[in-house]
């Protein structure tokens, strides 16, 4: 993408009301847009970074069987009525109107989807998923995209006909989301706790991380991890499991998963016939990850004073090209760049000083940049550096810049 007809705005100054490390930098870099408390418009920037991650949940949840569908916002009393959390959770359910909501969650639609059409246990397991918009009426929205009214969540719900069965396929999700989140560059800690208003109990994935408003106790030497809302052992206790000493740290929660054994499926009467012919209630599980939490944690993660840092897995593009009124060259190589798939940034702005073009690329994050220049073409050809330190450079033939990057 030229930069020239790309709709990037940036802007030099912290917006007032930025709350948060991610609010400040996926605004000021082009990113989002805020439009009220807790709800923001992704710009083209933030639609391509949030595509890279809902890509990777994508292949990944596919790779285990799942079924990719998408179900709708407005949900009808009725079907709430039938768990009698239309009146439960209407302190955070948004209505239209005395008969219609807003979905904050879909256990409800996806029963209902799922009881029409599976009557017999030969149909199970099953495992459906949706990338949906979700709408909370969060009474404490803040930190950006961290905690929203309208936010973009993954959430998949699998039914099974034994305990068993779902036990096994729990425990699948929790590797499989491990290594969603290893590709997207966060490391999370597996974490036990409460089940809020939708279950009795969870688990959740937490970021450590310093500006996170969650605190969790972890211990220093195995995977043991709880949330202090169940926890039992405090900062400088002993573990549990192995005896060594629990630390405090705050952390940024990014996905959850509920056992929901037969809550939704004993009251809307979902059922399956085993093999012997009995009827039984079908044990459900629920995994949810917050798409645009997990873009914003990635900000808080990795970030410096001149922007943000994106991994390669999720970056908007690969590369910034930048190019310092030397337009014929830099052309040349964004052409072997674009035409070899290689996404590329190509800052062609006629007019705009070479600082403001660097302090751009800084903001914005791209992993890689490129620079030609008329010094760098007497060196030998283009500078290629890392947004990590642009500083450390290293001149590369103009020939050999596509082998390079690749």
């Amino acid at each position: 993408m030229r930069r020239s007809e790309a709709f990037i705005k940036t802007q030099k100054e912290t917006p007032a009301d930025a709350d948060s490390i991610n609010a400040s930098l996926l605004t000021r870099a082009g990113f989002v847009q805020k439009q009220m408390a807790g709800v923001y418009a992704l710009l083209p920037l933030g639609l391509r970074v949030y595509k890279k991650i809902e890509n990777i949940v994508r292949e990944e949840l596919d790779s285990t069987g799942a079924n990719e569908l998408l179900m709708n916002v407005l949900q009808p009393k009725e079907l709430w009525e039938e768990t009698n959390r239309w009146k439960e959770i209407e302190e955070v359910m948004y209505k239209v109107g005395p008969d219609i909501g807003l979905a904050p969650t879909h256990e409800e639609q996806v029963t209902d989807i799922v009881r029409g059409k599976i009557s017999s246990y030969k149909d199970l397991p099953l495992s459906l998923y949706q990338f949906q918009v979700k709408f909370r009426n969060e009474p404490r929205a803040k930190s950006g995209l961290l905690r929203g009214r309208e936010f973009l969540m993954k959430d998949m719900y699998s039914f099974h006909a034994t305990e068993e069965d779902f036990e096994k396929y729990y425990q699948r999700i929790i590797i499989t989301y491990k290594k969603i989140f290893s590709r997207i560059g966060l490391e999370t800690k597996l974490v036990a706790a409460s089940g809020g208003i939708f279950s009795k109990y969870s688990h959740e994935f937490q970021v450590i991380c310093p500006t996170g408003e969650d605190t969790v106790y972890v211990c220093e030497k195995c995977d043991f991890a709880e949330n202090i809302e169940i926890a039992k052992v405090k900062d400088g206790g002993k573990c549990s499991k192995c005896n060594s000493r629990i630390r405090e740290e705050k952390s940024i929660e990014v996905a959850n998963i509920f056992p929901l054994k037969d809550k939704f499926s004993s009251k809307m009467k979902a059922k399956v016939l085993d093999a012997e012919g009995k009827e039984n209630n079908m044990i459900m599980g629920c995994y949810g990850i917050g798409m645009t939490r997990v873009m914003a944690t990635i900000v808080e993660m990795f970030n410096d004073v001149r922007g943000i840092i994106w991994p390669d897995s999720v970056a908007p593009y690969k590369v910034n090209l930048i190019s310092l009124d030397k337009n014929k060259e830099a052309d040349k190589i964004y052409k072997d760049l674009s035409d070899a798939n290689i996404e590329v940034l190509y800052d062609d702005r006629d007019g705009v000083s070479a600082g403001e073009k660097f302090a751009d690329a800084d903001l914005i994050g791209c992993p890689h940049r490129i620079i030609i220049s008329e010094k760098s073409l007497a060196a030998g050809g283009a500078e290629i550096s890392k947004r990590q330190d642009p500083k450390k450079f290293e001149i590369v033939p103009l020939d050999k810049i596509l082998d390079k990057v690749k």
